[in-house]
């Protein structure tokens, strides 16, 4: 990690234990760190304070809207590990951009706050019952009423409020920051209040009532009318963006500033006023006021009439054609009105320091109104989606199980242009795996993937692509899809996936839904079905986790027949006309076939090429009668193969089995002839 760029390593005595508890003390003004529940986690505190220190160093000021520490507990979430979060393309899709991901259909939010708070749902899915239980509460009441779309439209005009009072805290907020802090208070005291019509707020007293949830979060949105009428009669009403332009304080705020301003603004007027007294005094009507940068105002008098300046002109300048003079009048008026832009200015950064100082003593009402309308605002967006896309609220059991009717792949079902085939899947304590077979395309891995994104879903307090569902307890989200090297770290595709297994495998609990697609492809045939089925008996019998394994060896669906707690189904697909059709339909019972040369041909591979594997795959199936081979398909009446009979594959079959025609030479294929003769 330390070569990364940008990346720096912290001294190891800035993690000293006993250091960290005493700056995080002195920084919370507390005796002990009892009361944040972190006592007994010393390696955490010694974080906590390193973490600390690095923002003291790179902020260099006071960090107020930092009032206390929290401990998360992985008991209270759903484990998802990197792995998971990319295969699942929850909020990052193999190219790494946001398009064709789960965040990217749920993200319909309307504020900064609620599109930052969705995602962190997303990440963070919950186990708690009560808690997701409120969350689908509040959608359904926002439905029933109809309040999602009224309350999104109002909430779209609040800015990013969370971000505005961090600058507040580091005293770094611009004059824009500050009237969007005002106008987002305005807005956000208007949902709940309607001029006295308390019934008439979008969040009124019937939808409080009907929801725990909502009325918590009216509570946190607090009356902020002091800070309203504050930043009100001190701001204008569109500030610059930068405090030195001016402009900023509202006038009659302070009458110092409004003094100084005036200063400056009728200054043309009043040197009008003096050059019509001066001309009518000295009876000179060529008398004339004026500015230079260099040497101020002055009185220019030609020199034909230079003779006639009173005693009390103090000749300033004298040009080719003129003499400029200086009187104490003018003198006067210069000195007051050349600093009194400066002095504007001055007592405009006082009195804006004033309001953040003022800002800051209410930072956690401020806090706490931010928050509450970023989570209104997700639930209004997981509202509007619920109706939009046709989701249902789930129901959370207290019993084992996954029962999901009609279920959907919330991505898949946006992008594509013909309808979206629904499927069932119904998991229990009698029925642990299901052994999944079917064509390539044939959508396998989309069915494990709609189910896993459903139980996420519900977990983060959102409706499901589903007609109906039913979801007991869930404590971890396990993903072993695709395939790809891992160069940076030496690991080959096969290896990779081994590592991933064997992180299932040791973690995975009866709790756990766990997705396994194509187990054992990146070794030798008998070597990946061999593990293939030693993986799924460990995780039926063992591990006894919800677990979808989807598998192009066919053996595997004997399964079945030995272990009570397997099942099988199959994705179903037609071939008509020598054209493949997949109709999306998950049915129970193992797949017939495989359909590999079909969809090779829809690939769009050489004619010649499939003709060939053709003949080699009626080849093989006719040798199969004889002794079975996992490398194609194999007819359901077909015996089970050799690797699960007492006779293990002979010397000749290891040895073909190691044969790769395509590289040998004519001399090499003659002594790979004689070899296995020999062997005969």
């Amino acid at each position: 990690m330390a070569d990364l760029p940008g990346l720096r390593k912290r001294p190891p005595w800035h993690f000293d234990g006993d250091a960290a508890s005493r700056e995080l003390n002195r920084f919370f003004g507390t005796r002990d760190l009892g009361g944040f529940g972190v006592e007994h986690m010393p390696t955490a505190v010694a974080a906590a304070g390193c973490l600390l220190g690095y923002l003291q160093e790179t902020q260099k000021s006071a960090l107020p809207h930092l009032t206390g520490m929290g401990v998360e507990s992985a008991g209270e979430t759903i484990a998802m590990d990197a792995t998971t979060r990319r295969h699942l393309e929850i909020d990052s899709n193999p190219a790494g951009r946001g398009e064709h991901t789960l965040l990217g259909v749920l993200d319909s939010s309307v504020t900064p706050m609620g599109a930052r708070l969705l995602r962190r749902w997303l990440g963070r899915p919950l186990r708690s019952r009560s808690v997701l239980r409120q969350r689908h509460q509040a959608i359904g009441m926002l439905l029933e009423a109809r309040a999602d779309a009224s309350l999104r439209e109002t909430l779209r005009g609040i800015g990013d409020l969370e971000r505005i009072l961090a600058r507040v805290a580091l005293r770094s907020a611009r004059p824009r920051d500050l009237s969007t802090l005002r106008d987002g208070l305005v807005i956000a005291n208007a949902l709940v209040v309607d001029r006295g019509h308390r019934e008439a707020a979008i969040l009124g007293r019937t939808l409080r009532e009907a929801s725990p949830l909502l009325d918590s979060l009216v509570e946190r949105l607090g009356d902020h009318g002091e800070t309203i009428a504050l930043l009100g009669s001190a701001l204008v009403p569109q500030p610059p963006v930068l405090l030195r332009a001016g402009g900023v304080i509202a006038e009659g705020y302070d009458g110092e500033l409004d003094e100084l301003r005036n200063l400056a603004t009728h200054a043309d007027q009043f040197l009008v006023e003096l050059e019509e007294r001066e001309k009518a005094a000295t009876g000179i009507g060529t008398l004339k006021l004026g500015f230079n940068r260099v040497h101020g105002y002055y009185i220019e008098i030609s020199k034909a009439q230079a003779e006639q300046a009173p005693m009390h002109y103090t000749r300033r300048q004298t040009t080719k054609n003129a003499e400029r003079y200086i009187t104490e009048e003018l003198k006067a008026f210069e000195d007051k009105v050349l600093s009194a832009k400066e002095r504007a200015l001055m007592r405009e950064q006082v009195l804006y320091d004033g309001l953040l100082d003022t800002l800051t003593t209410s930072l956690e009402p401020l806090k706490a109104a931010a928050s509450a309308i970023a989570e209104l605002d997700v639930l209004a967006t997981l509202a509007e989606r619920a109706e939009t896309l046709d989701w249902n609220a789930p129901e959370l059991s207290d019993e084992a199980g996954i029962d999901i009717r009609r279920g959907r792949h919330p991505v898949v079902e946006k992008v594509r242009d013909e309808p979206f085939e629904p499927n069932d899947l119904r998991l229990g304590a009698d029925r642990r795996m299901l052994v999944i077979t079917g064509p390539n395309m044939g959508g396998k891995s989309t069915y494990m993937r709609q189910n896993a994104l459903i139980v996420l879903l519900a977990h983060v307090g959102s409706y499901v692509p589903a007609s109906h569902a039913v979801i007991g307890p869930v404590d971890r989200i396990f993903t072993r899809i695709g395939a790809g090297d891992d160069l940076a770290r030496g690991q080959s595709t096969f290896m990779v996936e081994m590592s991933e297994t064997a992180n299932i495998l040791h973690n995975a609990t009866a709790q756990s839904l766990v997705l396994m697609d194509e187990i054992g492809r990146g070794t030798s045939t008998y070597d990946g079905l061999a593990l293939a089925r030693a993986v799924a008996v460990q995780l039926a019998e063992h591990n006894h986790a919800y677990t979808l394994f989807a598998t192009h060896y066919f053996e595997l669906t004997e399964l079945a027949s030995e272990y009570a707690a397997i099942a099988n189904v199959h994705l179903d697909a037609i071939e008509y006309a020598e054209q493949l059709v997949f109709m999306h339909a998950v049915k129970d019972g193992p797949a017939d076939r495989s359909y590999g040369l079909q969809v090779a041909a829809l690939a769009g591979l050489p004619r010649a090429v499939i003709a060939e594997a053709r003949r080699t795959l009626d080849d093989l199936e006719r040798g199969m009668r004889a002794q079975p081979s996992s490398h194609a398909a194999k007819p359901a009446d077909t015996p089970q193969l050799a690797l699960f009979s007492p006779s293990p594959p002979s010397a000749v079959e290891r040895e073909l089995e190691r044969i790769d025609p395509d590289t040998l030479s004519p001399r090499e294929a003659l002594d790979v002839l004689f070899r296995l003769k020999q062997l005969h």
